[in-house]
């Protein structure tokens, strides 16, 4: 999940639609609230009034949180050791925008943090309240964020906690969520969202199969698996949507009434082809709210994710699989010109890789 704009509030912002006084507090007594709420593990584990059906997965986090620094090489430090029950179904919701013709999103930019693709709200109502002030011709989305990261920058103050909004999750997605988040703490690249979540994402795949073919029960790789599938397949058309999209955004014969008809056109066939996966996966629904409210800012946001997964992975696998040198090799790619990183990650991606 993405790095929270925290770290803007150290310094006022540079970008349209700049951020004032008001987020910046928001940003800052929200985050307060979140670590104020958080208790160590432990005490969780010896509290008598901590709920039987909460105890188990306290446990299995701790379990994970060695994993990762043990097998993984992510980082051995204060987040992840605490947990926080903060009442609400999302620890932030993060507000994305993207203009009707075009999957490039929206930025906003911040002294310390520099660039990024979202404005993050720890009030569902105030990102709302935004998304609605955002200019008519962009599309606009509010997404609930389960989980962020501070970068590793509040580790002195206790760190990054676990959340009630995560830790009902299945196994495998507890897991991956984990790896995710520690991940952003290993490397940080300013003003490139698609590279830091994706090399969260690439680690977060890795990780969670890892854990999954080593840690977890018969029943959960089952689970795991099942789920996995799903999210593939859905991704992967997804990612056919996004690239078809592009195609007509990008075709310079269309005038803007051909334009918005084959975009409607490539948008229906999102809906008939997820209906068919969705039949086939026996009626889950589990993408039904995404599929409701799909337009280019959700699109492009995804795809952030998931742009340049193929490529970390092939450097992972170039890297024999170490993690030390993994992540090296990903720290000087973060210290290159962003033109050049990304010129070095399209050589590093399979040709035949479905992005």
């Amino acid at each position: 999940m993405p790095a929270v704009l925290l770290l803007a509030a150290l310094g006022s912002g540079c970008a349209s639609h700049a951020p004032g006084p008001t987020y910046y507090w928001q940003s800052v007594t929200g985050h307060l609230r979140l670590m104020a709420a958080a208790r160590p593990i432990d005490d969780w584990l010896s509290d008598p009034a901590t709920p039987q059906t909460l105890r188990p997965k306290l446990e299995r986090v701790r379990e994970m949180r060695r994993f990762a620094v043990q097998e993984l090489g992510l980082p051995d430090n204060a987040s992840y050791h605490r947990y926080a029950d903060l009442g609400r179904r999302a620890a932030v919701f993060n507000v994305v925008a993207a203009p009707a013709f075009s999957l490039q999103l929206e930025q906003w930019c911040f002294p310390v943090a520099g660039c990024v693709t979202y404005r993050g709200y720890f009030d569902e109502a105030a990102a709302r309240a935004f998304a609605a002030s955002l200019p008519a011709g962009l599309e606009v989305q509010v997404q609930p964020v389960p989980a962020y990261s501070t970068l590793g920058w509040m580790n002195w103050a206790g760190g990054d906690p676990v959340l009630n909004t995560f830790i009902h999750y299945p196994e495998g997605e507890v897991a991956r969520l984990l790896f995710h988040e520690l991940a952003h703490q290993v490397v940080y690249a300013a003003d490139d969202t698609p590279f830091n979540e994706s090399f969260a994402t690439a680690v977060e795949r890795l990780g969670g199969e890892r854990w999954m073919a080593t840690r977890a029960s018969e029943t959960a790789r089952a689970e795991y698996a099942s789920f996995d599938a799903r999210r593939r397949e859905f991704r992967a058309l997804t990612g056919d949507i996004r690239r078809q999209l592009q195609q007509v955004y990008a075709d310079a014969s269309l005038d803007e009434a051909q334009r918005g008809s084959r975009k409607a056109t490539v948008m229906a066939s999102l809906r008939d082809r997820y209906a068919a996966l969705r039949a086939r996966w026996g009626g889950w629904p589990g993408y039904d709210a995404w599929i409701a409210q799909a337009n280019n800012a959700g699109l492009a946001s995804q795809g952030t994710y998931d742009e340049w997964v193929p490529a970390f992975l092939a450097l992972h696998q170039q890297q024999g699989g170490d993690w030390s040198r993994f992540y090296d090799a990903v720290r000087q790619l973060a210290r290159q010109p962003k033109a050049d990183r990304h010129a070095a990650l399209r050589g590093l991606t399979p040709s035949t890789t479905e992005r």
